[in-house]
């Protein structure tokens, strides 16, 4: 209320100011004519005239004075297509041009936001079609060299038609990957995606990704280990084939970025209002601050290069923060470069009897 009335007050002054003028001036005329008996109205009535040549000539002014303005003021708006005129239907336009320039400054500032807020958008928009490219093209044109160079003769030689047809293969299958995780994070983006939540045990869902990820591991020499020795279960409700992809993503991550000879902690605390928090710690590389807010944006790399010879769509963190906050969880990152990463997620906790815990299935 106290910014429409500041303009109010201060749209009246001219009028005040030009109604004081011209009743001071009626006035003056009124007893100038007394004084020369040429009119014999009495005093008091004089000052009534007066009053309500000032209440008329104010309603008067104002009214015209501001209806002035505004039309000039919302056929600009029209003409530059900045304000649709239904954006006047209730608004006050002050006649007190220091209110107006004060409108019009903010005016000004806030479709500067808006024009710096699409500009970024463009930006990104640009980004991310190149990196949608650059990540289809790579194995488009890796299956497209394999088929070619059979075609033009390799398929007569047995062993180099099998080895190649297995190249083309693994092309086809990381295109597929990056479908399938395009599809998912369209859909988790969009709402279309509903969650089969249920009770299970986090401790297990853990110990499964570690047994899926063992391998891959022991590749770097990279140990996959939790942070004590959890002899109860921890027992969460969530989409469990959702969770296990979140877990499977921060892990994977993790050794793809860990280094030779490291570790992979997963520890699990317990929170306020009945959440337990999920971490996931390296020793890796660590990342750059002016990198960590666009760690979730879709295809972003940290390392442009080196990250996509391991390989994956480059929407594993993108897929973790959409699927967490469609659980009304959140997703947190904390890194140092140089010493490593850590990247948390809440999830929702319950109370329930060892026999009612369901077994996490891969």
């Amino acid at each position: 209320m106290s910014n429409n009335t500041a303009p109010q007050k201060n749209s009246y002054r001219f009028a005040i100011r030009s109604s004081v003028y011209i009743t001071l001036l009626l006035f003056t005329m009124f007893l100038f004519l007394s004084f020369l008996d040429q009119v014999s109205i009495p005093f008091y009535l004089i000052i009534v005239i007066s009053v309500a040549s000032f209440i008329v000539c104010f309603s008067i002014i104002q009214y015209r004075v501001k209806r002035f303005i505004y039309r000039r003021i919302a056929r600009i708006y029209e003409d530059v297509s900045l304000l649709e005129s239904s954006n006047f239907d209730d608004r006050e336009v002050a006649t007190d041009m220091r209110t107006l320039k004060q409108q019009v400054e903010r005016f000004a500032r806030i479709k500067k936001t808006e024009i710096e807020t699409l500009q970024i958008r463009e930006n990104y928009r640009k980004e991310f079609l190149g990196n949608i490219s650059h990540e289809l093209k790579t194995p488009l044109f890796t299956v497209q060299g394999y088929i070619d160079t059979l075609i033009d003769g390799a398929h007569k030689d047995k062993v180099i038609r099998k080895k190649y047809l297995e190249r083309a293969q693994k092309g086809v299958e990381r295109l597929t990957y990056i479908v399938k995780d395009m599809d998912m994070i369209t859909r988790l983006e969009v709402g279309d995606m509903s969650l089969d939540k249920e009770n299970f045990d986090i401790i297990n869902l853990v110990k499964q990704v570690f047994d899926q990820f063992e391998m891959k591991a022991s590749k770097k020499n990279i140990s996959l280990v939790f942070d004590m020795n959890y002899d109860k279960n921890i027992v969460v409700n969530a989409d469990q084939e959702r969770i296990l992809q979140v877990v499977a993503n921060l892990i994977m991550n993790s050794i793809k970025y860990g280094k030779q000879n490291g570790t992979t902690e997963v520890a699990i605390e317990d929170l306020i209002n009945n959440k337990v928090i999920v971490r996931v710690t390296d020793n890796g590389e660590g990342i750059k601050p002016e990198f960590i807010s666009r760690l979730f944006e879709r295809f972003f790399r940290v390392d442009r290069t080196g990250s996509r010879k391991e390989g994956g769509s480059g929407l594993g963190l993108a897929i973790v923060k959409h699927i967490v906050e469609a659980h009304g969880e959140r997703v947190y990152v904390d890194s140092e470069l140089g010493i490593g990463s850590e990247f948390s997620f809440t999830l929702e906790k319950v109370s329930l009897r060892t026999e009612d815990i369901e077994v996490v299935k891969i």
